[in-house]
């Protein structure tokens, strides 16, 4: 088995930059045509500390390079308070004739190129024709920094971004950094109704108290895209008032999300528009709306053809260590079959 490490996978990451978008575009059209098996995630939460938990995401991936395997990620909000990052993350990758494990890689950067990736997809196919040039970040952290980068991906025409957090250092710091990756756009902190006018409005917070009602800010732009990354931050309200795009209706409306909490009072969920699949293949139009809202419950099918690609740039680049002793060794009964038959 192919143990890859943080750094390992980041050298991988650099060189598969150009590529992310597709790869993730390609999983998402191939699980909206059924060519993929995705059990429920299970949530595991530690009683000594309700606001974190730790998720499984079992998922298999056909098409013409199929793929079976696990993410298991940790969201911990409290991490952040103490310097650290509030999720980590490892993918595993399994052989698809005997079942073994072959690949062990860290994957917090895994998942969150892949949630920027296909956050930015949402937001070119539902801008459609609509130049953006405008982008809005609710939330500083690691994910809605991705989003920006691949947003400027798919947006060339992008000129400014719009950054906000609950702690305005965060926002500072961020709009910095960014600035310095990103030498040809403007990065600028701005309040929160600033920030909720841009063209395109990635949120992604930790908060998950449903804080976020849109009729509060009646000034957003016509047309405008909301990508709800974090999938509790609107109220019910807001959700009941949009058009709704999902990756996955069953997935997405379920463990308390916005969308959940608005089945919940609606009796119904006829307020979910479409599917991100169809949409990308282009067998449904987007829908025209004022106010569209694309919430990603983030499927493992997403992460296990990222993590193909890493570790398939990494056995052609010597990156990560090769360990035996993973598999449960020679079948006995076979192999005296095997050797008698001899």
């Amino acid at each position: 088995m192919r143990i890859l490490g943080r750094e390992d996978v980041r050298t991988a990451l650099e060189g598969l930059d150009g590529s992310i978008v597709d790869l993730v575009r390609t999983a998402y059209v191939l699980h909206g045509q059924g060519k993929s098996d995705l059990p429920f995630s299970t949530f595991l939460r530690p009683l000594h500390r309700a606001d974190s938990r730790i998720i499984a995401l079992p998922a298999y991936l056909g098409g013409p390079a199929p793929v079976m395997g696990l993410k298991w990620i940790s969201s911990f909000p409290a991490n952040v308070d103490r310097g650290m990052q509030r999720a980590s993350s490892l993918c595993i990758l399994n052989d698809l004739e005997s079942g073994y494990p072959v690949a062990l890689m860290e994957g917090s950067q895994i998942s969150a190129v892949r949630t920027a990736a296909g956050a930015a997809l949402g937001s070119k196919v539902l801008n459609g024709d609509r130049p953006v040039r405008t982008v809005g970040l609710v939330g500083c952290g690691t994910i809605n920094h991705r989003v920006a980068h691949f947003l400027a991906q798919v947006h060339p025409e992008l000129e400014t971004v719009l950054l906000h957090d609950a702690f305005p250092a965060r926002a500072e710091v961020s709009a910095a950094e960014l600035a310095a990756e990103h030498p040809g756009l403007e990065f600028r902190p701005a309040g929160l109704g600033r920030v909720l006018g841009a063209d395109t409005v990635s949120i992604a917070t930790t908060d998950s108290s449903y804080w976020l009602d849109l009729a509060d800010h009646p000034d957003r732009p016509e047309g405008q895209v909301l990508l709800h990354l974090s999938l509790r931050d609107l109220s019910v309200g807001s959700v009941l008032g949009a058009a709704n795009v999902v990756d996955d209706a069953d997935h997405a409306i379920r463990e308390q999300t916005s969308l959940h909490r608005a089945e919940q009072q609606a009796g119904h969920r006829r307020f979910v528009t479409a599917e991100i699949g169809p949409l990308l293949e282009g067998t449904v139009e987007p829908p025209a709306a004022r106010t569209v809202v694309f919430s990603p419950f983030g499927l493992g099918v997403l992460d296990l053809a990222v993590a193909e690609a890493v570790l398939t740039a990494a056995e052609k680049s010597g990156l990560g260590t090769e360990v035996e002793g993973f598999d449960p060794g020679t079948h006995k009964v076979t192999s005296n079959l095997a050797g008698s038959t001899a």
